[in-house]
């Protein structure tokens, strides 16, 4: 890797750290990166697992605040997550190669469409509660909001771009709580995603130790970065970003 490529792959990790903190879909931001520098693509997708770690933690400590008390709902959802990603991450080392070529480009498409549809998810769910329709009837979100986070987990494990997103919708919904607080335990659940397929990866999976040690680095200094400004940036030049980087993702994987 050139000294140009080490700094676009930790570059990625600061914007990666930064998305995933606000919103998510930072994967959508490192994945293409190294693929672009000459990662197979499993390969980069468990080293950006592993860089992506340190980032996760970093927003959870910017978030801190927001997550006074709600101990019970971290450790409640933390376990759906954990179970969701151990299984998506064996799927990964279960399938072969040619699936994950296949599949990737459909998630990222999906993941893309998510981003962009938010602002009318978030509308429609102010709307709900507005009315007092809400569907939360319980403070953690019910059997449903688990069975929604373990699945949710499973894609995660598996690739995870855009997870944070499902997260916040699911949460949303059925959580009657701040979307701020929400987020805030969104990034406790990527933290333990991540870390848990990392974990899984390192016993039957080649990393690129350079890759995951510049994304490591740039996804703690940007996971403090979207901590400060998650609750000033407007996010329409942020999804744009992402959506921009997601096609080319897409491109890179179909004609690469």
């Amino acid at each position: 890797m050139s000294i140009w490529e080490a700094l676009a792959v930790c570059a990625a990790g600061v914007g990666a750290g930064t998305i995933n903190t606000i919103v998510g879909s930072g994967t959508l931001l490192t994945f293409p990166v190294l693929l672009a520098v000459g990662l197979p693509p499993v390969t980069a997708n468990v080293s950006n697992a592993l860089g992506l770690v340190p980032g996760s933690v970093s927003g959870a400590i910017g978030y801190r605040r927001e997550l006074r008390g709600q101990r019970d709902r971290v450790l409640r959802l933390s376990g759906a997550a954990f179970v969701g990603a151990l299984a998506g991450a064996a799927l990964l080392v279960t399938l072969p190669s040619e699936a994950f070529d296949m599949i990737v480009p459909v998630l990222i498409a999906l993941a893309l469409v998510l981003v962009v549809a938010q602002p009318r998810l978030a509308g429609a769910i102010r709307r709900r509660r507005a009315r007092g329709g809400g569907t939360a009837t319980h403070r953690h979100g019910g059997p449903v909001l688990l069975g929604g986070i373990t699945l949710s987990s499973a894609y995660g494990g598996y690739f995870g771009a855009a997870q944070g997103v499902i997260y916040l919708a699911l949460m949303g919904l059925l959580i009657p709580d701040d979307l701020q607080r929400l987020n805030a335990v969104k990034n406790i659940l990527g933290a333990v995603v991540n870390g848990t397929a990392a974990l899984f990866f390192l016993f039957v999976a080649d990393f690129d130790w350079t890759a995951v040690l510049l994304i490591a680095v740039g996804s703690a200094v940007g996971g403090q970065l979207g901590a400060r400004l998650g609750r000033r940036l407007p996010p329409t030049a942020l999804r744009a970003v992402i959506v921009t980087v997601g096609v080319a993702a897409i491109l890179q994987l179909l004609l690469g």
